[in-house]
């Protein structure tokens, strides 16, 4: 719900608020159809909105990869920093793509619901985006 916080006023701004909720209902739903393939045989349920936030961090992605997003950071002391959007995002992808390869839908996290959704995001801010370009020209 941080997460969702943080990135989705942006998101949400840019689409519109009744987008919004279709742009999240259908990222949530992706992400919810790439668990269900990438663990057909499996009997236990998937409750949550991790995949539909993980769109919006997508949208978030494409969208204003320049942002600089302010991040705790415990290394040898601990300490704030401001990272660009597209690293820490992308660090953040990075993370769920290996657990998802490596642990698959263990551990009661469902890896690749947050892949479908992050990648659905992305292809929504890349459309917005070119729609936005086509509306300035």
């Amino acid at each position: 719900m941080l997460f969702l916080y943080v990135f989705g006023d942006n998101v949400e701004d840019t689409f519109g608020h009744v987008r919004y909720l279709f742009f999240y209902l259908i990222s949530g739903i992706a992400a919810s159809l790439l668990h269900i393939f990438s663990v057909p045989d499996s009997i236990i349920p998937t409750i949550g909105a991790s995949g539909a936030i993980a769109g919006v961090l997508g949208a978030y992605f494409i969208l204003y990869p320049r942002a600089r997003i302010l991040t705790l950071v415990f290394a040898f002391w601990i300490t704030i920093v401001a990272i660009p959007a597209v690293i820490f995002l992308g660090l953040w992808f990075a993370y769920q793509f290996l657990y998802g390869t490596i642990v698959g839908a263990g551990g009661g996290i469902a890896y690749w619901a947050h892949i479908g959704g992050f990648v659905t995001g992305m292809l929504f801010g890349v459309a917005w985006r070119g729609r936005r370009r086509k509306r300035d020209l």
